[in-house]
């Protein structure tokens, strides 16, 4: 299938170095030597999310394993710190405060758009009363496309593709499927998911006009425990279908109530990967009738990224929810490594427009106008493992299949950002 996708091209930005090189050629060593670069992973470890934050502390975990194997960053190794920020807004800026007052100069966070939002003024305003001691923060997951527009920072790097470039692959994927004719929309109350159902509406109607928004609804984020009543709107509605960027126990919650329900309609969703999500899909009983979009998944056949999932679950028993971390990480050693260097100011410079061969196959590169990685994407449907698929999730027995592909080139977006770069 050859998808079309609108092209709200600024041009490209001017890429400087080619960094792909840059990690696969660090120094053969057995273990990195020296005193450990240290990253600070500020996600919920306690509370209703503490499933994403610990399997991605996990993922984070083993990714430096692997780059520390083959010599590190500048022959040092690289090491994950855990702060819990309880996915609280108030919590999240004391935890990075008591990441910097450690020591630690490079932060990473994904869960929670309204959380990067405020690490990424923070830092900017840190590193503006502290010069010479700059802080970089690394965001994996949070995907409002304010970060990379509006609310750009010259200090705020994103790998996970935003929620704009995300909803244009769903929707185009949308486009050519017929039985879809009444979409209900239920996301979480907060930034994200506020995102994500405007965007759906509009992109709903610019591609596919015949289809009726029958429900647009909000919930509090991790708060609600039975989504039964939310379920039976949806059925009420007579609605086939369902766009959510639901994630964690908000989308396993909502799926096993749907289940209970016996609700049989199709899922378009951004993270139903997440813990608890496969299990609840499985229990649904609906095979390849729930899509997610990614920049990667399981099951693309890819030797070294097949390689790696497989060692991963071997030693940690978990899925490689973020092949965007592995992006992030590898190009944090590689920045490290060409500029012999672990300063925030140097591995930022040596990050802003850098290419890179990504996990799965092919290039992406982190735009040099707004410090958003763009790289290409995937569709893909959950449903039982067929012979050739080496991965199920969760040991439910089903796992992904890809359904489509989007070529970099057709995930380019537009950006207002206008960037203050230090001279």
């Amino acid at each position: 299938m050859k998808w079309q996708m609108p092209k709200k091209l600024l041009g490209l930005a001017a890429v400087g170095l080619v960094a792909g090189a840059g990690y696969l050629a660090l120094p053969q060593k057995t273990e990195a030597q020296g005193a450990p670069i240290r990253i600070a992973y500020v996600d919920p470890l306690s509370g209703p999310m503490a499933g994403i934050g610990d399997t991605g502390l996990k993922n984070f975990q083993f990714i430096l394993e692997e780059i520390n194997a083959k010599g590190g960053a500048n022959g040092r190794r690289l090491e994950i710190v855990p702060y819990d920020n309880k996915l609280n807004a108030q919590e999240t800026i004391v935890q990075v405060q008591k990441a910097i007052d450690d020591g630690i100069r490079i932060i990473t966070q994904g869960n929670g758009t309204s959380f990067a939002i405020a690490i990424s003024e923070f830092v900017t305003k840190y590193n503006e009363r502290n010069p010479g001691k700059e802080v970089v923060y690394l965001n994996y997951a949070a995907v409002d496309p304010i970060l990379t527009n509006d609310k750009c920072s010259y200090w705020h790097f994103r790998w996970d593709a935003n929620t704009e470039q995300k909803m244009a692959a769903i929707t185009t994927f949308m486009k050519d499927r017929k039985n879809v004719k009444k979409v209900y929309l239920i996301n979480q109350d907060y930034a994200f998911g506020h995102g994500v159902r405007d965007l759906a509406a509009k992109m709903v109607k610019e591609k596919r006009p015949d289809i009726e928004i029958v429900g647009n609804e909000v919930h509090p984020l991790a708060k609600v425990t039975d989504f039964a009543p939310y379920i039976a709107k949806i059925k009420a509605s007579g609605a086939d279908a369902v766009i959510t960027g639901n994630w964690g126990s908000d989308f396993a919650l909502l799926v096993k109530a749907a289940a209970d329900a016996g609700l049989q309609i199709d899922w378009y969703t951004f993270y139903a990967g997440g813990t608890g999500g496969p299990t609840a899909m499985k229990q649904a009983n609906l095979p390849n009738r729930i899509f997610a979009v990614g920049e990667g998944f399981a099951n693309i056949p890819h030797k070294e990224a097949a390689d790696f999932e497989k060692a991963l679950r071997a030693k940690y028993g978990v899925s490689l929810f973020y092949p965007r971390g592995v992006n992030q990480m590898r190009m944090l050693a590689a920045a490290i490594s060409q500029t012999k260097s672990d300063d925030p100011k140097a591995i930022a410079k040596a990050l802003d427009g850098m290419k890179f061969q990504v996990f799965h196959g092919g290039e992406g590169y982190m735009r040099a106008d707004d410090h958003q990685f763009m790289q290409p994407l995937y569709m893909a449907s959950f449903g039982p493992i067929k012979a050739d698929q080496p991965f199920d999730e969760e040991k439910t027995g089903w796992g992904w299949t890809i359904a489509g592909k989007i070529d970099l080139k057709d995930t380019l977006v537009q950006t207002s950002c206008k960037m203050n770069k230090p001279s």
